[in-house]
């Protein structure tokens, strides 16, 4: 049997990548890290150098969404991720308008297709 290469998988990604993963500053990371010291946990090198894991990273985009995208304040945030209801959006904010217009469309289109039910019954 032949010898199969796997792609190599990153374990540990620097607060640089994370950082521009989000779109936030490394300083917010940082600022995150003590204020939500409890759900992020990034192990540090001898240079004290952050290395975040997959976890930290949706941790991280856990109390984005619920800061940045749904308003929390930080103390509300810690709250919410104490009590477990996590729920990380995992779409964009651009999906998720697009899926918000479908909706709309899709109502629409059902809107249409009842009347034109109810005409047809009337001619029957």
């Amino acid at each position: 049997m032949p010898y199969k290469e796997k792609p190599i998988e990153k374990v540990y990604f620097s607060i640089g990548e994370v950082s521009k993963e989000m779109g936030v500053n490394a300083s917010l990371l940082r600022y995150w890290e003590t204020e939500f010291d409890k759900f992020i946990h990034p192990k540090k090198n001898k240079k004290g150098v952050r290395m975040y894991t997959r976890k930290d990273i949706e941790q991280i985009k856990e109390i984005y969404h619920l800061v940045k995208q749904k308003g929390f304040t930080l103390q509300g945030a810690k709250e919410h991720l104490k009590q477990g209801k996590s729920q990380v959006s995992t779409t964009s904010p651009a999906q998720d308008q697009d899926k918000a217009a479908a909706i709309q469309t899709l109502k629409r289109v059902r809107g249409f297709l009842l009347q034109l039910q109810e005409a047809l019954d009337e001619r029957d």
